[in-house]
């Protein structure tokens, strides 16, 4: 292999989908490849797909038409969910030089190079293996994200995951524990464990409440975040382990309907008295806690009544961020064949109300922080206006003025004021650049 090859990536979708590509993009460098933006020209482009909702669908059509229509003809490679989903959709394609299902994409890298040697291989001739990346010593983040699982076994009636992801399965608890020495010993500061339902994790015994406890009790100083998780995964052992200065106090907690009539038909496994009461506990040990969620709007048969059922609870949460989806019919699940789909411009409209709720609930849990001290990870320094950016450990974005480069480095950093804007960024001053003590 030469060290001219070029090759670009474009990641749709989820965590698992972004550590999938990193650890991919890792081992292409290891191998002399050099990384550039998708909008360039490359040798080789892989589009990582997602297919969760039809947005993701159309955004991932149109990464796969900016590399199959470049006129230099090169190696296109879609990989991720749609690939699962919609291979015989997406073989209709002209330009893609492979497709490769999720349980193949530890193997991209094996099949580049026997292409570029003349080879021709039928991706299918690579094993299956979800857990076989490498760990990246380099990323597109700052953050280090941790596969620990994948699959899910819950079928909500309006996902399609179970059906591109497979049922759950949990990575070696040894695995973990290395990848994320490996990974401290690159220099990452902050690891994020991430999967399709990390709440499930269960390996040889193992819960993932232990696991935590035992990826906390590793040395180095680094902390630990927490990505979405369902409620049913959040047990009493893990609501202590919130008390540990590793363990970040933020969490996105999917509750997806305030109405428990929706909650049934979606088949979750829990009740809003369940969801209020866990969020109760939360805010009661732990002041200023930062809680996010999901929510779908427009699921059928939701009505007005279940709609302000909604609202509702997502002011009295106070939810400082909302990933709000509008219900997208995906084939093959139960809810594709339930009547009373809510029409498109009402779906459209109840989309736009949760994002005013959002953004009024960002802007308060914000001002409610200020006053308060946060160890800010340094993600971006500009040596010319010398300010600082980065994520506090309740996941809040801070922006500060300081005279060194403090990029990947804790700062304890002092909040002054809200910026301006939908998405406000906290300002203030940073008064220490020290280990973090962890």
């Amino acid at each position: 292999m030469t060290n001219s090859r070029k090759i670009a990536f474009k990641t749709l979708g989820c965590r698992l989908n972004q550590f999938e590509t990193d650890a991919l993009a890792a081992q292409f460098k290891r191998h002399e490849f050099e990384v550039v933006d998708y909008a360039e020209e490359a040798d080789v482009y892989i589009v990582n797909t997602c297919t969760v909702t039809n947005q993701g669908d159309t955004k991932s059509r149109k990464a796969i038409n900016q590399a199959t229509k470049k006129l230099h003809e090169p190696v296109v490679i879609v990989t991720g969910c749609m690939v699962d989903g919609q291979k015989e959709k997406l073989q209709l394609l002209n330009g893609v030089t492979y497709f490769v299902e999720n349980a193949r994409k530890t193997s991209i890298y094996q099949l580049v190079d026997a292409h570029f040697k003349g080879e021709t291989i039928n991706p299918e001739h690579f094993s299956k293996n979800l857990f076989a990346f490498e760990a990246a010593d380099e990323t597109f983040h700052t953050r280090s994200f941790i596969k620990i699982q994948d699959g899910c076994n819950n079928f909500c009636t309006f996902c399609i995951v179970p059906k591109v992801r497979g049922r759950a399965i949990s990575r070696p608890v040894d695995d973990i524990l290395e990848n994320i020495r490996e990974v401290i010993g690159f220099g990452f500061k902050e690891v994020v464990l991430t999967g399709v339902n990390i709440g499930r994790y269960d390996y040889d015994g193992t819960d993932f409440e232990t696991l935590v406890e035992k990826i906390l009790e590793l040395p180095g100083d680094f902390r630990v975040r927490i990505s979405s998780i369902e409620p049913e995964g959040f047990g009493d052992k893990l609501f202590d382990l919130f008390s540990h200065p590793k363990l970040t106090p933020h969490l996105h907690l999917c509750l997806q309907s305030g109405s428990d009539r929706i909650l049934l038909l979606m088949r979750r496994f829990y009740n809003l008295a369940t969801f209020m009461h866990m969020v109760g506990k939360i805010k009661s040990r732990y002041p200023g806690f930062n809680l996010t969620t999901d929510i779908i709007v427009g699921f059928p048969g939701e009505t007005e009544e279940d709609f302000r059922k909604t609202c509702e609870v997502t002011r009295e949460i106070g939810f400082s961020h909302i990933h709000t989806f509008k219900y997208s019919i995906r084939s093959g699940t139960r809810a594709e064949r339930m009547e009373e789909q809510v029409p498109e411009a009402i779906k459209q409209e109840r989309s736009k109300i949760i994002h005013h709720i959002s953004a009024e609930n960002k802007r308060n849990y914000r001002q409610s922080m200020l006053g308060q001290q946060q160890m800010v990870l340094v993600e971006k320094y500009n040596q010319r206006t010398g300010l600082a950016k980065g994520y506090g450990q309740h996941y809040i974005p801070v922006e500060f003025k300081t005279a060194t480069n403090p990029y990947n480095q804790f700062v304890r950093v002092k909040l002054e004021s809200v910026g301006p804007g939908i998405d406000p960024v906290i300002l203030g001053s940073g008064f220490r650049v020290p280990g973090s003590g962890f």
